[in-house]
């Protein structure tokens, strides 16, 4: 929880709360961030006067410091007093010097009139009237107070949920409800008991059970376990020594049995009890949630079939069981129902005012936006359309009835990939464009949400901050262009950014390119390449860093990659279909074209000596460049990799490989394949992965073995997912030196 200081509390006529550290660019507090030499990279706007101005502090170089000042209405922005004058007459009462460009405070509140400062220095606080010339201590201390957290609404309009042995009270009181023995035993408030059901037992039981807003019905899951069957963990060097340690646990794997939800519904009065004519939910981890209409009759739920090739909004009468459906999505490939953890969307979105949804799909060839009727269904209206992909949504504002969200790929002419901000109405008109630089955005609104900053910047170009209005996206002024005259003194070189054609001759792939920092482009370089083709995002970084990338392999002379194919994220539906049942191609023939473009345009780029490496699905990626494109790449580091995704978790895989499992899994899978080896293998593994399964590794190596294949192997006892720490990351560096450079 950001702490802030309220300076209201203390003088009224001072106004704004501040955050107590700033921010540098790298996220990290003003008094962590003093190496970096990279300045006025990120405004932090404190606003006062109702919203009309604001302050920030820009960091400069030899720890210097400025405070700056913008009248939005105006559109001026100017420095926020005379840091000079004021550092005289804070002098006079402190009794020492001080440094204008180095003030020892880094908050500040202004007065009514705006001639009036408050800081505070040696647990005091000042007013500096800039008027008088003068610096005077303050009646009061300023004392800190925090943001307030709001509970999450991530679980909807839902009522209290039964687990076993739980009582779930009706909202009206005059109930209770229970499981006992697997059954549902109703309790009045005079301690009358009763059983709702007879029928329930260990292998079919009721559970989560749930009101209705008007207490007047029940409904509650009747649940068939799943397999649940477990993976294992042997601890080889555990703490103190003694004797390994075996953990298990459970894990589902594609094609296991999930757990069976038959959904039931109670008339509780009567007694009655309706059994709706719908299909079960096959669930491995999660858990049935329902939402109840405005009515507080009607409840409806998502359901999704294993495979993801269908999805529906089911809605259902809580009185008679009467069922409909009133959303039914389908596809031949696949609907992004799970890990969606890196799009910033749900994918319904409820609306509290209206029995209406948001509703994010990929229907029409992009991820779009659209409301529907959860009552009847019917016509789907698109919010947002376009060959552009909606990336998140920051705000629903249902009283104006609109939309505030990110997406990339709608200005032309720009990485297809940089993030934009916009609003638009429910109806799809209305659509304005928030934000508008070439970069990769990030936005910060005034507390009425009339004016935002805007800081955006590339891989390749340094921060811009932009003060715009809301209403319409306009500039209103320019505030800062980062600094970045040290960091250019230095050894470091922005990535180059390289475009060059998909598979197709059509289709624009983007990556970066990372030099030596002693590069010459008369010799010649072996290229290695980081992968990571996990379809659930996109990888390669947009925004500006003062770090230099890829230092531990660029620094031993090689030239490092990494590029975004077909098969990921956050473009068309059709490029991220081509990882449907066939994870192996994790955008290779993308990838070979990408890395011979480069080879076409610089003589340096070696494609005789390219090597590749990846972590989990990189993992599996990095093992299949070897054995699937052998002639191409010549040594590749695969850690902690799922080599065969019939032994990988099963809501990961069945999204993009599907259900049943069939022979697409073993023509993709790197075990089944190991007698394709071609080139140098490096398998690096932590024996506690809870992530993917060790013997998903030990499985590759088998069949290598069975093959006859030289490969190199390092097992880390007691590392977890990853590339082994330090010392895998050195062993790493050591196999690409010996296997590629001359």
């Amino acid at each position: 929880m950001t702490k802030l200081l309220s300076y209201a509390a203390i003088l009224p006529f001072y106004v704004g709360a501040v955050l107590a550290e700033p921010l540098s660019p790298q996220g990290r507090s003003d008094r962590g961030a003093r190496e970096s030499r990279v300045f006025k990279a990120r405004i932090i706007p404190h606003w006062f006067q109702d919203n009309q101005r604001f302050w920030y502090r820009n960091r400069l170089p030899e720890d210097r410091s400025e405070f700056m000042l913008v009248d939005a209405e105006k559109g001026t922005r100017q420095l926020a007093f005379d840091h000079e004058k004021l550092a005289k007459a804070l002098a006079l009462v402190l009794g020492k010097e001080v440094d204008p460009e180095r003030l020892p405070f880094d908050q500040i509140a202004f007065g009514n009139p705006l001639t009036s400062i408050m800081f505070e220095v040696n647990d005091k606080t000042w007013v500096y009237d800039a008027e008088q010339d003068t610096c005077s201590e303050a009646a009061s201390k300023l004392s800190a107070s925090s943001n307030e957290s709001r509970p999450s609404d991530r679980e909807g309009n839902g009522r209290s949920r039964g687990r076993r042995g739980e009582a779930v009270v009706s909202p009206d009181g005059n109930w209770s409800a229970r499981i006992e023995d697997h059954n549902i035993i109703l309790t009045c408030t005079e301690g009358e008991k009763r059983s709702l059901t007879n029928d329930g037992n260990a292998d079919d039981a009721y559970q989560r059970v749930q009101w209705s807003p008007d207490s007047k019905a029940l409904v509650a899951w009747k649940v068939v376990p799943g397999e649940r069957k477990e993976v294992h963990l042997v601890e080889s060097s555990p703490k103190g020594a003694g004797r390994a340690v075996l953990s298990s646990r459970p894990y589902a794997l594609p094609g296991d049995r999930f757990s069976h939800y038959h959904l039931h519904v109670f008339q509780v009065d009567e007694g009655k009890q309706h059994t709706p004519d719908v299909d079960p939910l096959e669930l491995e981890w999660q858990r049935p949630q329902i939402h109840w209409h405005r009515d507080g009759r009607h409840f409806s739920y998502s359901q999704v079939d294993r495979g993801h090739q269908r999805f529906r909004i089911m809605c259902v009468d809580a009185y008679t069981g009467e069922a409909k459906i009133t959303l039914d999505e389908w596809t031949d490939t696949f609907i992004w129902t799970a890990h969606t953890e890196n799009v910033r969307v749900r994918q319904v979105n409820w609306l509290s005012k209206t029995d209406e949804i948001i509703y994010a799909s990929e229907r029409d060839g992009w991820r779009h936006l659209y409301l529907i009727d959860a009552n009847e269904g019917g016509d789907w209206q698109a919010i947002t359309s376009g060959n552009w992909v909606v990336r998140g949504v920051d705000q629903i504002d249902e009283e104006a009835r609109q939309v505030w969200f990110h997406a990339s790929g709608r200005h032309a002419g720009q990485d297809p990939y940089l993030i934009h901000y916009f609003r638009v109405n429910f109806d799809g008109t209305g659509l304005v464009a928030l934000t508008k630089g070439n970069g990769t955005h990030s936005v910060q609104y005034s507390p009425d949400r009339r004016f935002l900053v805007d800081t955006f910047s590339r891989i390749d170009r340094a921060p811009v901050s932009e003060l715009r209005r809301v209403s319409d996206g306009s500039l209103v002024c320019k505030l800062e262009e980062a600094d970045i005259t040290l960091l250019e003194a230095t050894d470091w070189e922005a990535p180059e950014v390289f475009v060059s054609k998909a598979r197709d001759g059509k289709t624009d792939i983007w990556g970066i390119i990372c030099r030596p920092p002693d590069f010459d482009p008369n010799k010649k370089y072996p290229v290695i390449e980081q992968i990571y083709a996990g379809p659930q995002s996109s990888y390669v970084p947009k925004r500006f860093s003062e770090r230099r990338r890829f230092s531990d392999l660029t620094d031993l002379g090689f030239i490092v990659v990494q590029v975004d194919c077909m098969g990921t994220a956050n473009r068309s539906k059709a490029f991220h279909d081509v990882c449907w049942h066939n994870l192996k191609d994790a955008g290779f023939p993308d990838r070979i074209l990408w890395h011979e473009a480069i080879a076409a345009k610089y003589s340096y780029y070696d494609l005789s000596r390219v090597g590749i490496y990846g972590t989990s699905a990189g993992g599996q990626n990095a093992g299949g460049a070897v054995l699937f494109h052998g002639d191409f790449y010549k040594a590749a580091v695969a850690a902690s990799g799922c080599h065969d995704n019939r032994m990988d978790k099963a809501s990961w895989n069945e999204q993009w490989m599907g259900y049943p499992v069939g022979k697409h899994y073993s023509e993709s899978s790197n075990v089944d394949n190991a007698y394709r080896l071609s080139g140098k293998l490096f398998l690096i593994v932590g024996e506690l992965d809870r992530n993917v399964p060790p013997e998903s590794t030990m499985r590759f190596v088998d069949a290598l073995v069975k093959a006859d294949k030289d490969f190199d192997m390092l097992v880390v006892p007691g590392a977890g997912h990853g590339m082994g720490g330090s010392y895998g990351r050195r062993r790493m560096r050591d196999f690409f030196v010996r296997h590629l450079q001359p």
